[in-house]
């Protein structure tokens, strides 16, 4: 005659989640991907300076400001990105502790 094991509500309920779907880990962007910052120019010390700065070095110091505009707006689209990417793991994680939590009860 066999025998039939008969398990505890608990373990029955602890068991149902492996029966069920997996709940999808998310992964996190690359930091890799995550976009450096142009840095700013120095600012010469005589822009400070009560006489102001000689031509050529505020012409210097005004051809440095455009370059990092420049930089700063090749920047822009990379960061959109990458804040997007972030804003997605996000989501993800919040829909994977859903998960979770619906795979207790």
């Amino acid at each position: 005659m066999a025998r039939i094991l008969v398990l505890p509500t608990v373990l029955m309920a602890l068991a149902a989640p492996a029966l069920g779907a997996e709940c999808t880990r998310p992964e996190p962007p690359a930091a890799s991907l995550r976009p450096a910052k142009p840095p700013l120019p120095a600012k010469p010390p005589c822009l400070d300076a009560k006489e102001g700065c000689p031509g050529w070095e505020a012409y210097s110091y005004n051809d440095a400001i455009k370059a990092y505009n420049a930089q700063a707006q090749a920047f822009r689209p990379l960061a959109e990105a990458y804040v997007k990417a972030l804003n997605a793991y996000v989501k993800a994680s919040a829909d994977y502790a859903q998960c979770e939590v619906k795979a207790l009860q």
